[in-house]
Order: structure tokens, then C-alpha cells, then sequence
């Protein structure tokens, strides 16, 4: 219920059919469409119990794992891994065309699931003996090695998309065939059983880096968002944004953008923030009157933007702290602030001036929840802030994930509607596991890319080869980086294109970087954040990059709107994070890493200003609309300003305020024109 202002009456809130709400069928479908990971059988009976009580074994293991961490690296993955795989086969159908049966399981995936079980109690059963002839693989290592490798690549196609298997059978090929390959590609190969020993019998293959932090950090950190969601936050983050937001001008969409923000704390996946959000928001939008192509692109970049957003940002993140090494969790958190309060910055004031350009309102009053009822739910964020607290004050990543946990079943308990019982327990932890298993495969898929490059010293090949093709020029390498990241994001999770680029491309922009040092020096934390940001946010972007962007593809199946389009607008609304990565790698005072407060406000304040006359020109209207002129202008008026130079910022300033003072002044005197004929 919701309160008029004018007589403090109750108004009743429009239903779902009302609003164009989308039914949980309907969002399901979108989801199945669009993200490989929601593609699942729906079993019954047996095959239904096996996989519920497999997915809560499952996490129980993996709880039990971070709380007392009793087994040796090697077991605790290929646990992981085994958990994973098995259970991809039997929820994960072979083929996604519509009309095959998801009630049953085949006999085949039954068998890949057995193997699958196989493999991954392989090294907990012969652990002593793996290590006693290390270096020697047997027949039978050959065997169950080369099984993981296949079931790897089935379970990874199956549960994360084709284009992250053919990258890695891409890079196998190359191990193997490395002799053949032209110039600077060229190496001496890699023959069957060396191959099968390190994708499986080393740490650097499928039981590296990758799936470690997939069965650490990642996993935990997935469970605490089951647990936000089963206290009913989702819903929450909707209605404090729309008490929030509502009423402003273009309402709609600011309530897309902010429950998108949020959302993004207890969602990794794009399209799953789009549907989980947008099915409530983009028939808001569009009842308002937002075109079908914007009320899309906006709720696709907002919800792009979400695995961006600290303190819980998406799983590459995770893999980051690892990379680079001599970091936290915290410190690439802390890096991503800035960087994130632009990019939502950036798409709300674009959708403010689209709202103003065509003459949108807030939203009605009965479609605003109470607004007293709703604060006083504002305990469900606490775990969230539980997080940023526990981090800032030096508790390890994993241990504040967990602390998370226990922090949202105690405010879980504060009311009844909230409030998380032993059932909604066990089925947090299964939805859950259910969740990680497709970031397993994947990150398993990009052990694979990570074994071939660090084996055959592709990435130094690649780093030396992209360096030269841009001439030595740091923008030409970030540009071609760029490229690459979109590219290979257009058909791989965040987490394996994070993995590939940030082994092939970080290490060229590092080099270019460390140019000035002295030969040996170490790389400071602040130019390898600032290179590994830049590969992350390119690789996030690609979900709302035509042609192929696939969080805009499930916003126009919403909207009803051309997906094409749709992307285009939601990749203009995103201009921040086409432009932001590039000004941290040349001042990186914009990631808060050994910069003053002073710099820290004054870079934030001339990129947030720099943002608003970026929106104006591309939107094509500010007070009032622009000519094509006055577009060029505001938009390079912007890049002065979010360019962190004092000469550039002086100067973008100074234009800044002379097209202000010009809308301003043509505002008047067309207010005062209309007010003399009236």
C-alpha cells in the first residue's frame, strides 16, 4: 500500500498484470534464451533428490573446506571439480532445442556424470602415489587425465556456452601442434602425456589458479548471495530503489539503475540482473513512455554495470587478488569505487536528460511503495555493510564472505518476514552450488588456456607481438587490448575472458608501463591493478556490445524491442566504461591506490562533471536540445574533464561553464518568449 500526499489516503499498488510485469515463467524463459547458465532440467522424482542432496553436499563440502581448510590443494580441486562436473550432466541438457524432454536424465549423461565422480576422486584416492612417481604418468594417469580434459570441455559447453570450449581446444591444438606455427608463435610442442600431466597432474592446467579461487573465494561468496536472496533483498532492492527513485523525473529508470547496482551484490551474471530487475522495471519504463530500444539498453547497462560495483563485484575479481599477487580483496574493491561511481553516474544522468528531452515524469503515487514500511526494512542491508566493514579492517577475504553469512541469518531473524529457517538454509546452500557450477567449468575451461600459455610462453610471445603491432604506442596497445577483451567477451564468461586477457594482454600494458623504471624493478601494485581493471572492464562491457551482446539481447526480450538497437543504447549509455579505463591507466589517482585525499576529490568531482556534459552531447540535450555542434562540444568539453590532467581539467572547466551560462541564457529568454505570448 502506498500513501497519497494530498489526503494520506491508502492507495492500493498496481499488480504485476497491471504493471506488465513479467510472470516467473515468462523470466525463466528470457533466462533460458539468453543465459547458458539457467538452461537446466527440471527433474523429478529420484534423478530430482540425487541432484538436491548432491548440490547441499556439494556446499557443505565447500563450507567445510573454508572453515578448516583440512585437505592439500590437489584434493580440495579435483573434489571441486568432481562436485562440479557430475552435476553439470545430469541438470545441463546436450542440446538446448526447445521440446526436449527436461523431466528425464539419458543413460549417456548418467555415465559422464559416473566418470565425472571418477575423476575427481582420483586424486584423493591416489594421492601418495601420484606424488610418488611425479613427473611419470601411467597408463591409467593417461586415461583418467584425458577424460578430464574432455569432461572439462563437454561440462564447460554445456553450462557456460560453445565459443570457451573451442578457445581452449583452440589453445591445445596449439600446444600441440606448436612447431608448425609461423614466427614468434612457433614452439618446440607439446606431446600426449606431457599434455594430460599438466592439464591434471600439475597445478598449473584444469587445477590451477583459476578453480582455486572458483572452490575459495568465489564459492562462499555466491553462497552469501543465496542467502541475501532467501531473506527476500531482491525483492527489497526493488522497492527501496523505487522509494528512492520513483518520483523523479524518468522515475523508471533510475530505478533501474539503482536496483541494478544493488542487485549486482548477490548476482555475477548479467542476464540475470537484467531479468531479475528489468522484468520489473522496463514495463515501468515503458508505460512511462521510454522508447522500447532505451527502457532496454538502460536496465542491460545498469544491470552490466553490477559486477563492477563493490564491495562484491563479479567473479573475476576474485581471480584478480590471485593474479596479481600482493593484494587484497579490498584494495581491487576500494580501485573499482571510483571507476563504478562513474559508470552509474554516467547512465543516470543520461537517462535524466532523455526523460527531460522528451518530457517524462516520475511515477505515480500508486505505484510508489510506503515509503516508512520500506525503510524500516533497511536492516537487510547490514550484511552487505557487514562485508565492506569486515574487509576494511583486515579480516581475509573467504573469512568475511563467511562472517557475511552468519551476519544475514541473524538479520534475517530480526523480522518475521525475513526471517531464514533450517529449510530456507538447506536451500540456500542448494541454490548456491547450483549457482557456482557453471563458474567451476568455466574457470576449469581457463585453467586450460592458462596451462598452454604459461607451458609454451605464449603470453610473452603475445605480450612482445601486440607491443609491436602498436609500434610501442600505450594507446595503441590499450586499444587493441580493448578489442580483444570485447571481442572474446562477446562469447566467454567474464571469468575465462578475465583469465585469457589478463595472461596474454596485462603483461604488454604492464611492460609499456615499467618503460621509465629500472631494469629489474619491481611493478608497483598501481600499474598492475590499473592494467588488470582495464582487461576486467572490457571483458564486462562485451554483454552490451553489439553484434552480439547478450545482457542487451535479453533486455529487448522484455521490452519487445530490436535487440540490435537495444544494444547500440545500451553501449551509448555506457560510454563511462569505453572511457574511464583508459584515464586510470594514464593517472591512476582515479583508483584511490597511493594517491592524497586531495587528489582523490578533485579527480572524482572534474570526471562526475566530466560525465554530465558527456550525457548532454550524446543524448543531445542539456536545458535545451543541442545542435550537432554543441554535441561535439559538451562531449569534448567532458573528456577534458574526466581526463586526470590539471591542464586538461582547468580548460574543460572553463568550457564547461561558458555552454552552462549559454543554455542557461537561451533558456531564459525562450521561457520569457513563451510567458510574453501566453
Amino acid at each position: 500500500m502506498a500513501k497519497n500526499k494530498d489526503n494520506n489516503e491508502e492507495i492500493p499498488r498496481l499488480s504485476d498484470e497491471e504493471m506488465g510485469t513479467l510472470t516467473e515463467q515468462e523470466q525463466l524463459e528470457i533466462l533460458q534464451k539468453y543465459d547458458p547458465e539457467s538452461n537446466t532440467r527440471n527433474l523429478k522424482g529420484i534423478l530430482s533428490k540425487i541432484v538436491f542432496f548432491g548440490l547441499l553436499a556439494f556446499s557443505i563440502f565447500q563450507l567445510y573446506t573454508a572453515i578448516g581448510k583440512p585437505f592439500t590443494a590437489q584434493i580440495q580441486r579435483s573434489i571441486h571439480l568432481g562436485f562440479a562436473l557430475s552435476l553439470i550432466f545430469l541438470l545441463f541438457p546436450a542440446r538446448k532445442k526447445i521440446g526436449i524432454r527436461r523431466d528425464k536424465v539419458p543413460f549417456y549423461d548418467i555415465i559422464l556424470a559416473l566418470l565425472a565422480i571418477v575423476v575427481g576422486l582420483y586424486w584423493p584416492l591416489f594421492m601418495d602415489d601420484l606424488i610418488y612417481r611425479v613427473g611419470r604418468v601411467s597408463d591409467i594417469d593417461l586415461i583418467v587425465g584425458i577424460l578430464a580434459v574432455l569432461l572439462t570441455l563437454e561440462a564447460a559447453r554445456r553450462a557456460v556456452g560453445l565459443p570457451i570450449t573451442i578457445i581452449s581446444i583452440v589453445f591445445l591444438i596449439y600446444a600441440f601442434f606448436g612447431p608448425y606455427f609461423p614466427g614468434f608463435l612457433a614452439h618446440r610442442g607439446q606431446s600426449v602425456e606431457n599434455l594430460v600431466q599438466l592439464m591434471f597432474f600439475t597445478t598449473d592446467g584444469i587445477l590451477g589458479t583459476p578453480i582455486s579461487v572458483s572452490a575459495t573465494f568465489i564459492f562462499v561468496f555466491l553462497l552469501f548471495g543465496a542467502f541475501l536472496v532467501k531473506t527476500g533483498v531482491g525483492n527489497y532492492f526493488n522497492d527501496l530503489a523505487v522509494v528512492l527513485a520513483g518520483r523523479l523525473t524518468g522515475g523508471p529508470a533510475k530505478v533501474a539503475i539503482f536496483s541494478s547496482a544493488l542487485q549486482g551484490t548477490i548476482s555475477g551474471s548479467s542476464v540475470a540482473n537484467v531479468v531479475g530487475s528489468g522484468s520489473y522495471t522496463i514495463p515501468m519504463m515503458k508505460k512511462l513512455g521510454y522508447r522500447k530500444e532505451f527502457a532496454g539498453g538502460v536496465e542491460a547497462a545498469a544491470s552490466t554495470g553490477g559486477q563492477i560495483m563493490p564491495p562484491i563485484m563479479g567473479a573475476a575479481a576474485f581471480l584478480m587478488v590471485e593474479f596479481i599477487g600482493g593484494v587484497t580483496y579490498w584494495e581491487i574493491a576500494k580501485a573499482a569505487a571510483i571507476p563504478a561511481l562513474l559508470y552509474f553516474t554516467g547512465i543516470w544522468i543520461m537517462t535524466h536528460f532523455e526523460a527531460k528531452r522528451v518530457g517524462l515524469q516520475g511515477m505515480d503515487a500508486s505505484q510508489i511503495p510506503n515509503r516508512k514500511e520500506t525503510l524500516k526494512k533497511i536492516y537487510l542491508l547490514l550484511p552487505i555493510l557487514g562485508i565492506i566493514v569486515f574487509l576494511l579492517v583486515g579480516i581475509p577475504t573467504m573469512k568475511a564472505a563467511l562472517l557475511g553469512i552468519v551476519l544475514t541469518i541473524v538479520v534475517s531473524a530480526i523480522s518475521k518476514d525475513t526471517r531464514i529457517g533450517i529449510r530456507d538454509m538447506i536451500h540456500a546452500l542448494v541454490d548456491g552450488a547450483r549457482t557456482a557450477l557453471a563458474v567451476a567449468a568455466a574457470t576449469a575451461c581457463a585453467g586450460i588456456i592458462v596451462g598452454v600459455v604459461v607451458k609454451t610462453g605464449l603470453g610473452l610471445s603475445l605480450a612482445t607481438g601486440l607491443i609491436s603491432a602498436a609500434g610501442g604506442n600505450i594507446f595503441l596497445t590499450l586499444f587493441f587490448t580493448m578489442l580483444a577483451a570485447i571481442i572474446l567477451g562477446m562469447g566467454s564468461p567474464t571469468t575465462a575472458n578475465y583469465v585469457i586477457t589478463s595472461t596474454i594482454a596485462a603483461p604488454a600494458i604492464i611492460t609499456l608501463l615499467m618503460l621509465d623504471a629500472p631494469p629489474g624493478a619491481a611493478v608497483p601494485i598501481v600499474v598492475a591493478v590499473s592494467a588488470h581493471l582495464f582487461v576486467f572492464y572490457f571483458g564486462i562491457i562485451a554483454d552490451i556490445t553489439p553484434p552480439v551482446a547478450l545482457a542487451a539481447f535479453a533486455a529487448s526480450g522484455i521490452s519487445g524491442g530490436d535487440p540490435i538497437k537495444t544494444g547500440v543504447t545500451s553501449a551509448k549509455l555506457a560510454i563511462a566504461a569505453f572511457i574511464i579505463p583508459y584515464m586510470f591507466v594514464f593517472n591512476p589517482a582515479m583508483l584511490m591506490l597511493d594517491s592524497s585525499i586531495l587528489e582523490i576529490v578533485w579527480v572524482t568531482f572534474t570526471a562526475i562533471v566530466g560525465m554530465v556534459a558527456i550525457g548532454a552531447g550524446m543524448i543531445g540535450y542539456w536545458y535545451l536540445k543541442l545542435n550537432w555542434i554543441m554535441r561535439i562540444l559538451t562531449v569534448g568539453t567532458g573528456l577534458l574533464l574526466i581526463y586526470p590532467e590539471t591542464m586538461t581539467d582547468m580548460v574543460g572547466l572553463g568550457m564547461f561553464v561558458v555552454l552552462l551560462v549559454l543554455q542557461l541564457i537561451s533558456k531564459k529568454k525562450i521561457d520569457s518568449s513563451q510567458l510574453a505570448s501566453n
